[in-house]
This record gives structure tokens, C-alpha cells and sequence, in this order.
């Protein structure tokens, strides 16, 4: 049986990952919702995120993960009350460790554990 053919970089275990990493994050991260995009972000690249986190249903309450691939690009958006359980310095130390994941090829494995590590650090506050 031919697999279905995906637009986008992953792959149908890929995104069931992703989805229930989301799903855990949700559940377990300290009452925020997060997002992750991935695809171009244009220049300025974080006013194209901050764009982005906007448009989000709550953003207040919202942490955006945007990734360009592309562009070699990563930017973590939180809303005021989402920057409240994660500092921009907490959120710093994510985005080094899923910049690490995508430099081994782990585009994917760099989401999960960026979003893993957001939600235990908005867990924790």
C-alpha cells in the first residue's frame, strides 16, 4: 500500500508526535496554550512571529513556537501572562537546546523537546 504522499518537511509518525506533544504540553503546561509553526517567516523575522502569536485565540495566555527551516531560523513568542510562568531567559535556554536537535537533523525531536521544556517551566511557576 502506497503511504500518502505530505506536504512539509515531516513525516506521518512525525506529526503524531508533535501532536501529542502538543496535546501533553496543553494538559501539563501550567495553563497555556501553545502553537508551533514552522514555515518562512519574513523580515523582520520576529515581527513575522510576533505577527503570528497575535492572531493566536488568547494571546495573552499563548507561546508560539515559529521555526523556518529555510532560514535557519527559531523564534519562541510568549503573551504577558504566558511570560509570566516563562522568562525570556528560561525561554533563551530552549530555543539552545532545540537549535542543538535541529544541528543533528532532528527537526521534529527539536519541537518536542522545545515545547516538553517550555511546559515544565511554566509547570513550575
Amino acid at each position: 500500500m502506497r503511504q500518502p504522499m505530505l506536504e512539509g518537511p515531516f513525516d506521518v509518525k512525525e506529526l503524531l508526535h508533535l501532536d501529542e506533544a502538543l496535546s501533553v504540553a496543553e494538559r501539563d503546561g501550567g495553563g497555556l496554550h501553545y502553537s508551533v509553526y514552522v514555515g518562512p517567516l519574513y523580515d523582520p523575522v520576529r515581527g513575522a512571529a510576533e505577527a503570528l502569536h497575535d492572531k493566536l485565540a488568547d494571546p495573552d495566555r499563548s507561546v508560539l513556537v515559529a521555526v523556518s527551516p529555510e532560514q535557519r531560523q527559531l523564534e519562541i513568542v510568549t503573551g504577558r501572562i504566558a511570560q509570566e510562568k516563562i522568562p525570556d531567559r528560561s525561554a533563551a535556554l530552549v530555543v539552545f537546546s532545540m537549535e542543538a536537535a535541529f544541528g543533528a537533523g532532528q527537526l521534529a525531536g527539536g519541537i518536542i523537546t522545545g515545547l516538553r521544556m517550555l511546559a515544565e517551566t511554566a509547570q513550575g511557576r
